[in-house]
């Protein structure tokens, strides 16, 4: 199993290391210390030696941050988190704090006095949002002080940093050479006037350099630094093994150094150095930034995006087809436990780490399994209102025949990312629980048929998944969609479908397409499918407008037990209709078992 059920924390953790991080405040003479959930990558997912936030608080979720002042601690989660907090919490020492509607620098103003200090590692901190934080804090007397990691400091068997062995990536999945994609960023560079960027995101640099890695559970990436010049020439900084195979692949481009050569590397540099304000860590523009000073502007750190972020999200050809194929031995992976769930879930007995074991157990049997792309979410009943649900041996709950079951899911193959949920029934649903669906999957649906023109970003189309439950009084507390990559982040920017996304929408981008609802204490519903931006069809009749469109990745019937079908309107239907068809032609011929056959064939009926 790649999984394991295993509790990594608990909330009595929290306070003796509380404790003892305020003592530690004390010596230093801080008055506050801020803790991210991120690592000096600004990944979602880090090493077990970064896990500062979890290994503090107890709490697991991809996204928060604690600030721990002398007479408080505030742990601040977002809309998906807001249950799942005060299970892995102790609330008695550490306060939930609704973010981002509740602003960092406004609650501390509110505790902290003139002349306070509020330290924070540099490390851990993108410049923007240190700058923002600073601005904010100043005015009212407090001082963002840039410190050593105290958390580090008192935690006494953090794990080693990992060091994985580094793998070559297959030119014809990716579509370009490294050679390729290092000259398409220095044409970038060159046209700006920069010498070099320095890239932190491990996501970047895989894709850049056809590389991929195991330094980080679920994600084949590896830590590194990387500085890749207008000349097209790349330093890579990691510990990771790199055999005489991936010696060769890197070569002549690339030249090796230790991960923790990056800062004394910065001194060679000369010229305009690019650096991504949102990304990247603070510590690394401020060494630059001391520089400048040093050789009067013969080193002039710029800000500007990391150049490898579009090129990445817009996939080539080969990469579409790739991860396409990819979707499809997965969808027949999913039919074939959607089939056996069917049939013994509502004969009652099984639990939510059964349904787990055996839905990877029917991706290992596709025999090209490296992964999955992150922990299985399996809630039956109240569980499934936990948007980001992980069963352990203490949560573990019994599948009760009726219970609503969210499934939320994907795999990690050479060729592509799978990411897809499906909500089905173990019997009788109620009547709240298939007008809810309804309206989830009305909204599922308007995205995928959505068109647009050229230019818009994903605030333009989240509404669209929304107003099936907004005419309702409904919502839910999380974006719509997220970029996916190709054997890369399950998670990946800038692409979004989300009311905060600016960034315009291109053909090649992958996203998630998952609306959902969730009645905390009760039960949760979430449908998702991955989509890939395409130019969308002329239509007769139409004024021949530039246009795009989602394409589908995702083929796995919904279960219609959970809709109402008259209240669909004729187009939702006919998607409906006309996406069953598709699944039963794509996935049919991929299954060896007639039973399953005879499974998917029921579940694609038309309505």
């Amino acid at each position: 199993m790649f999984q394991s059920f295993e509790a990594t924390s608990t909330p009595e953790q929290g306070p003796p290391r509380l404790k003892a991080l305020r003592a530690a405040m004390k010596t230093q003479q801080v008055d506050g210390f801020l803790i991210p959930r991120s690592d000096a990558h600004q990944g979602e997912y880090v090493a077990p030696c970064d896990d500062r936030l979890s290994w503090l608080t107890g709490f697991t979720g991809s996204a928060g941050f604690s600030v721990v002042l002398a007479d408080e601690a505030g742990i601040f989660i977002d809309g998906r988190y807001r249950t799942q907090v005060k299970h892995q919490v102790d609330t008695g020492h550490f306060t939930p704090v609704n973010w981002p509607e509740t602003k960092l620098a406004d609650w501390v103003s509110e505790r902290l006095g003139d002349e306070a200090i509020l330290a924070f590692d540099p490390w851990l901190h993108t410049i923007d949002e240190v700058e923002k934080l600073s601005e904010a804090l100043e005015k009212k007397g407090i001082e963002a002080a840039y410190w050593e990691n105290i958390v580090d400091e008192i935690w006494e068997d953090r794990p080693n940093r990992p060091t994985g062995a580094i793998t070559a990536y297959p030119e014809e999945l990716a579509g370009r050479s490294l050679t390729e994609k290092c000259d398409l960023v220095a044409e970038q560079l060159k046209a700006a006037g920069q010498s070099a960027a320095i890239l932190t995101l491990p996501d970047s640099i895989a894709w850049l350099l056809n590389i991929r890695g195991s330094d980080i559970p679920r994600i084949p990436i590896l830590q590194a630094f990387a500085i890749i010049h207008a000349t097209g020439m790349v330093d890579l900084f990691t510990d990771a093994p790199a055999d005489q195979a991936v010696r060769t692949h890197l070569a002549p481009r690339v030249a090796l150094h230790p991960y923790d050569g990056l800062l004394d590397h910065l001194e060679t540099l000369e010229g305009a150095i690019r650096v991504d304000p949102k990304t990247a860590p603070l510590k690394i523009w401020s060494h630059l930034k001391a520089r400048e000073g040093l050789t009067n502007g013969a080193v002039r750190p710029v800000k500007g995006d990391d150049p490898c972020i579009l090129p990445k999200a817009q996939k080539t050809e080969a990469e579409i087809a790739a991860t396409t194929e990819a979707h499809l031995r997965d969808g027949a992976a999913m039919v074939a436990f959607l089939a056996w769930l069917d049939d013994a879930a509502p004969k009652g007995g099984i639990t939510e780490i059964d349904v787990v074991e055996r839905l990877e157990g029917f991706r290992r049997a596709t025999n090209a399994l490296h992964d999955i792309s992150f922990d299985t979410i399996c809630g039956a009943g109240p569980n499934g209102a936990i948007v980001h649900y992980r069963v352990t041996r203490d949560t573990n709950r019994e599948i009760t025949p009726g219970d609503l079951l969210l499934v939320d899911s994907g795999g990690q193959y050479l060729d592509g990312t799978t990411d897809i949920t499906r909500t089905v029934t173990t019997g009788t649903p109620a009547e709240d629980q298939k007008a809810a669906f309804t309206r989830v999957l009305q909204g599922m649906i308007a995205v995928s048929r959505a068109r647009w023109p050229r230019g818009l970003a994903g605030r333009d189309l989240d509404a669209l998944a929304r107003a099936p439950l907004w005419m309702a009084g409904q919502d839910y507390d999380h974006g719509t969609g997220h970029g996916v990559g190709v054997f890369l982040s399950v998670h990946e920017g800038p692409q979004r479908l989300s009311r905060l996304s600016e960034v315009a929408l291109a053909p090649g981008m992958i996203l998630s397409n998952e609306p959902g609802y969730y009645r905390e204490g009760h039960w949760g519903i979430r449908i998702e499918n991955l989509v890939a931006v395409e130019t969308a069809p002329e239509i007769a009749g139409g004024d021949g407008r530039d246009q795009l469109a989602f394409g589908t990745l995702t083929w796995v019937p919904i279960d219609t037990r959970l809709v109402n079908t008259d209240w669909l309107s004729p187009g939702d239907r006919d998607w409906l209709n006309a996406y069953h068809a598709d699944v039963l032609e794509k996935i049919g011929p991929r299954l060896s078992d007639d039973a399953t056959r005879d499974w998917l064939k029921r579940a694609c009926r038309a309505i």
